[in-house]
C-alpha cells in the first residue's frame, strides 16, 4: 500500500515516539439541534477561526495528531485524487501546527487494503475517499465515532460518522423548483436520465414540488447521450402524436363543412382563413405544463430542448430550468437556451484560485475547492475545544472557498446555491445568490428519505380539435371530434350517432350556397418541418 507520509519533520516526530491522543467518543445525533445558529465559520485561510488554540503545538515532541487522506492517486481517476491532494496540501501549508501528522494513501488498487492500513495508524479525522463504493466500505469498516469527511454524492454511503463535502444533488433540484414557484410556475415536467441518481433526483423534485406548491405534471426518462432515446422522449413530452392528430382532424372538419355545407358569404370567408391557418400549424393544443425541468447535464438538456422545440413546445410555452449539472458544458453558448435557469455553486472564492494556480500551473475544480474546505475544517476538528460532533455538526455552518455549507449528522450537507440565467454569447448572470447565513432555513428535503420518481404520464385533459376552432352553430353537433391526448383526466366527448343530414339554406339571398365544380378546399399536406428556434426568439 502506498503511503505518503507529508512532511519531513512530521516523520520525524513519529519516529521519537510521539502519539496521538485517543480520539473522542462522538454521538453524531447527541448535540444536534442544540446548538444556536449564528455566524458561519471562516474556513479560508488566514481566518482567526483557523488558528490552533495551544502554542505547544509548534513545539517538538509535541503529542502527534494524525490525518489520513484516502485518495486515488494512480490509474484512471489519479487526476481527480492529486487535483484534491494538491488543495490539502496548500490547505496544511498554511494552517497546520508542527505536531500535525498528514498521511495520503492510494485507494486506486485495492480498498480493503487501503483501509486496513489507515485504521491501524488510528487518525482522528479521514478526508475522503471519492467514489460511493469506496465511502460504503470506509464506513462499514471503521469505528462509529471517527469522522470522515468523503467526496460522494450519493447518500446511500453516507451516515454513521461519514460526512460528505460534495454537492448533493437535492440541493440543486430543490433550490431550482423554489426558484419555479418565485417564477410563478403552474406546472412543470421532469426529463431525467434513466439512472438510478436520475430517478433519485426526480423524486426530489417530486418532493420540492409539493413543498412550493409546483404541481408535476409528467415524469420522463431517456438514456444518456442516445439520440434516439431523446428523441422518443421529447415526442412523448410534447404531446406531438396528439396535437398532430388534433390540427389534422380540425383541417379535416374544416375542409369537409366548406365542401359539404351550405354556407354563407360570411361563413365560407371565416372558415376558410381558419383552413390557411391551420394548414400553416403543424400542431395545436396547448400544453398541461409551462416548465421543464431538466434532470441531466448540459449536452442532454441541448439536445433534449432542441427536440422539445422541433415538436412544438417553443419557448412561449414552456421556461426550461436545470441543475449544478449544466456547469462544465457548452450550454451557455447555445443562443436557444437564453433564459434558463439553473442552480449553480457560488464561484470559488479567487485567492484560493490564485493559490492553487501558483502551486500547479492549473485551475483548480469544485472538487479542488472541496478539498481544500475538508482540509481545513479537519484541522480545526482537530484543536478545537469541542467535540467532534459540536464542531463539524455546527449549525451556523462555514464559509469556505465553494461558498456557504454545513454539515449534519444524518452525513448529508446543506450548500448554499446561486441561481443563474443564461445570456447568451457564452455568458451567465446571477439571478438569484447564495444565502450568506443559515439563519433561516434554506433547504427542507432530506437526501436519505428521498426514494427514486417512477415514470409518470402526462396530467391532460387531452386536445379536443373544437375548442381550436370556430364553426357555425347549427353544425357543431354534426361536426363533434374525439379528444385526443396521452392521459386524459376528464370524460372523453363521445361519437354522436349518425343522423340524416339536413340541408339548411342560406339565411341571406345575398350568400349564395357553393356549388361550383371548381372549388377545392386548400390541401392538408404535411407542414415542411424545420428547426425554427431563431424565428421564435425573434419574436
Amino acid at each position: 500500500m502506498h503511503m505518503n507520509r507529508f512532511f519531513a519533520f512530521l516523520a520525524l516526530l513519529m519516529v521519537t515516539g510521539c502519539v496521538s491522543e485517543p480520539v473522542q467518543q462522538t454521538n453524531w445525533f447527541s448535540e444536534y439541534g442544540t446548538l444556536e445558529t449564528g455566524t458561519p465559520i471562516q474556513m479560508q485561510y488566514g481566518s482567526p477561526d483557523m488558528q490552533p488554540g495551544d502554542p505547544s503545538d509548534n513545539l517538538i515532541g509535541a503529542p502527534v495528531h494524525r490525518m489520513a487522506v484516502m485518495l486515488p492517486l494512480s490509474g484512471n481517476a489519479a487526476s481527480t485524487g492529486q487535483s484534491i491532494r494538491t488543495s490539502i496540501e496548500a490547505a496544511v501549508l498554511q494552517n497546520a501546527p508542527m505536531n500535525l501528522s498528514v498521511a495520503f494513501y492510494d485507494t486506486s488498487s485495492n480498498i480493503t487494503d487501503a483501509i486496513n492500513t489507515v485504521l491501524s495508524d488510528n487518525p482522528e479525522v479521514i478526508i475522503g475517499p471519492v467514489f460511493s463504493s469506496d465511502v460504503r466500505a470506509l464506513r462499514n469498516a471503521k469505528p462509529e465515532d471517527l469522522p470522515v469527511l468523503s467526496f460522494t454524492s450519493d447518500a446511500a454511503s453516507i451516515g454513521d460518522g461519514v460526512m460528505t463535502m460534495a454537492l448533493m444533488p437535492t440541493n440543486g433540484v430543490e433550490a431550482i423548483v423554489k426558484e419555479m414557484s418565485l417564477d410563478g410556475i403552474k406546472g412543470f415536467i421532469i426529463l431525467a436520465p434513466d439512472t438510478l441518481s436520475g430517478k433519485l433526483m426526480a423524486g426530489a423534485a417530486v418532493e420540492a414540488s409539493e413543498i412550493y406548491n409546483v404541481p408535476t405534471k409528467g415524469i420522463f426518462y431517456y438514456k444518456e447521450k442516445n439520440s434516439e432515446s431523446i428523441k422518443n422522449t421529447t415526442i412523448a413530452a410534447s404531446m406531438n402524436a396528439a396535437r398532430t392528430a388534433a390540427n389534422t382532424r380540425a383541417r379535416e372538419i374544416l375542409s369537409d363543412i366548406l365542401v359539404s355545407e351550405r354556407l354563407t358569404a360570411l361563413e365560407k370567408s371565416s372558415l376558410t382563413l381558419q383552413l390557411e391557418r391551420m394548414s400553416k400549424l403543424e400542431t395545436i393544443g396547448s400544453l398541461p405544463y409551462d416548465a421543464v425541468l431538466f434532470l441531466g447535464n448540459g449536452d442532454d438538456a441541448e439536445s433534449l430542448a432542441s427536440f422539445l422545440r422541433y415538436y412544438g413546445v417553443s419557448s412561449k410555452e414552456a421556461k426550461f430550468y436545470g441543475t449544478a449539472l449544466w456547469e462544465g458544458s457548452d450550454i451557455a453558448n447555445d443562443f436557444t437556451m437564453i433564459g434558463a435557469k439553473y442552480a449553480a455553486l457560488p464561484d470559488t472564492a479567487p485567492e484560493f484560485v490564485n493559490l492553487y494556480e501558483r502551486i500547479s500551473n492549473s485551475k483548480p475544480n469544485h472538487l479542488s475547492g472541496f478539498g481544500y474546505d475538508a482540509a481545513n475544517m479537519a484541522m480545526g476538528m482537530i484543536y478545537s475545544p469541542k467535540t467532534d460532533a459540536a464542531y463539524l455538526l455546527d449549525p451556523s455552518g462555514y464559509a469556505g472557498v465553494e461558498g456557504l455549507y454545513r454539515l449534519k449528522p444524518t452525513g448529508e450537507n446543506e450548500r448554499a446555491l446561486n441561481i443563474v440565467q443564461l445570456a447568451g454569447n457564452g455568458t451567465t448572470e446571477i439571478v438569484r445568490e447564495a444565502n450568506k447565513n443559515f439563519l433561516t432555513p434554506i433547504y427542507n428535503i432530506e437526501q436519505t428519505k428521498v426514494k427514486p420518481a417512477n415514470a409518470m404520464d402526462l396530467e391532460t385533459p387531452g386536445i379536443n380539435p373544437n375548442d381550436y376552432i370556430s364553426i357555425p352553430q347549427r353544425l357543431q353537433s354534426k361536426y363533434k371530434s374525439k379528444t385526443y391526448g396521452a392521459h386524459i383526466t376528464r370524460a372523453p366527448i363521445t361519437q354522436p350517432q349518425q343522423v340524416e343530414s339536413i340541408v339548411i339554406l342560406p339565411e341571406d339571398d345575398s350568400d349564395p350556397v357553393i356549388t361550383s365544380p371548381d372549388f377545392q378546399p386548400i390541401t392538408l399536406e404535411s407542414v415542411d418541418r424545420s428547426y425554427i428556434d431563431s424565428i421564435e426568439i425573434e419574436e
